[in-house]
């Protein structure tokens, strides 16, 4: 999110060149991040993180045995 932050709308493939990832990885992270509410997608298919900062805090629980 970091190389959205401040970055105005990015299509996957630049966001890729600019985080050293590949496209397909990109993707999805990206689809995960639209579903979680994180990133908006434009008409045109650009990314666009709205917010100047953002905390998530993430729990994981173990399997009951």
């Amino acid at each position: 999110m970091q190389a959205l932050t401040g970055a105005g709308p990015l299509g996957v493939r630049e966001l890729a060149r600019r985080v050293g990832r590949d496209v397909k990885g990109v993707h999805t992270d990206a689809a995960a991040l639209l579903a979680c509410g994180l990133i908006d997608k434009a008409d045109d298919g650009a990314l666009h993180f709205p917010y100047s900062s953002v905390h998530v805090a993430f729990e994981t629980l173990a399997k009951a045995a």
